[in-house]
């Protein structure tokens, strides 16, 4: 059986096996320019999975993201794309692709992480539950298609809310890693993260 490796997004030579994967596997259209858009600003939120057979080939599944400033109040994490070929499916891959960018939201001090899914996606709504994501709303009519869709949302708690000593104050580790990571939540006016917001799983 093949080891699935996993890898960031690597620049412009990985956006054509990006697009093929998302564009075959979801129901919702994306130009090229969405694409870039996500994966030029947040390349290091983008992670694609490869079998070791075929490590140097298409990738058999990927996760699109950001992370940016919401009301000059949240450090916000939003999961934009995640698709898996349909043969490498049940085998965890959606959701080791989940976890590796909610660690990297993480490293940049991410508060909550949102989604938008199909509010008859079982799958969908099955996996990012068992994560922990929690439905927040219902929204009429959000896709294309014109089916509805669930926002979901992730409470991720602050690297030092389970110090057993009761401190607010963050680490020196905390503010070394945070001072030093080359990415933050940005302010990017495009797109919103109200109910306009690009999407589809």
């Amino acid at each position: 059986m093949s080891d699935i490796l996993y890898r960031r997004y690597l620049g412009e030579p990985d956006l054509p096996h990006v697009m093929d994967l998302v564009q075959s596997e979801l129901s919702e259209p994306y130009v090229i320019y969405t694409f870039r858009y996500f994966l030029h600003h947040w390349p290091h939120l983008s992670f694609l999975a490869y079998t070791s057979e075929s490590k140097d080939k298409a990738p058999i599944g990927v996760i699109v993201c950001k992370q940016s400033m919401h009301k000059d109040l949240t450090n916000r994490g939003y999961i934009a794309m995640l698709s898996v070929d349909k043969k490498w499916r049940k085998r965890g891959i959606a959701s080791s692709l989940v976890r590796n960018s909610i660690q990297a939201m993480k490293e940049d001090g991410v508060d909550e992480i949102i989604l938008e899914t199909e509010y008859d996606n079982y799958a969908a709504l099955s996996l990012y539950e068992s994560l922990g994501f929690i439905r927040e709303k219902r929204l009429h009519r959000f896709y294309l298609n014109g089916k509805d869709a669930f926002r979901l949302v992730l409470a991720v708690p602050s690297d030092n809310s389970s110090d057993s000593s009761g401190s607010s104050s963050p680490t020196s580790s905390t503010f070394s890693r945070r001072r030093t990571s080359p990415y933050r939540a940005i302010r990017v006016t495009p797109y919103s993260d109200d109910d306009d917001e690009v999407s589809s799983r």
